[in-house]
């Protein structure tokens, strides 16, 4: 296409705008190719970053202490979503993204339930120190 243009007796102005528009005309259009891959970068990049929102607010609502199994949980999963957004995984990114932050909200709603009522807390750990096996009792 470009043989096709014939610039002579052209002033030297009209033809850098030719090039000039020419070459920014491809550009942006690479420019807008190379943006549409971005797509999974961006909405990896969202879920994630609602989840570690989420896992924050579990964590400020002590879901660690009071909520331990949906705190493990959402936790896990984020860890796997950051993994999988490493490996260029964006569906399992996505997904464990969105678990992750399933988990943290239900984290900080259990863990404002047991703040409130002690039945619902769980049981508290026993450290294996402090036990003896009990094939060693004698």
């Amino acid at each position: 296409m470009i043989a096709a243009v014939s610039m002579r007796g052209a002033s030297p102005r009209v033809v850098h705008g030719w090039v000039f528009g020419s070459i920014l005309s491809l550009g942006l259009g690479l420019g807008a190719s190379a943006l549409a891959g971005c797509g999974p970068i961006r909405y990896v990049g969202g879920v994630t970053g609602a989840a570690s929102s989420a896992v924050d607010d579990a964590r400020e609502a002590k879901a660690e202490e009071l909520a331990p199994y949906w705190w493990t949980r959402a936790v896990e999963y984020l860890a796997r979503a950051r993994y999988e957004a490493a490996e260029a995984d964006w569906q399992a990114a996505n997904r464990f993204g969105r678990l992750a932050k399933a988990a943290a909200d239900t984290a900080v709603i259990e863990a404002a339930a047991a703040a409130k009522d002690p039945e619902l807390r769980p049981l508290p750990s026993v450290d294996a120190k402090d036990r003896v096996a009990p094939a060693k009792e004698q």
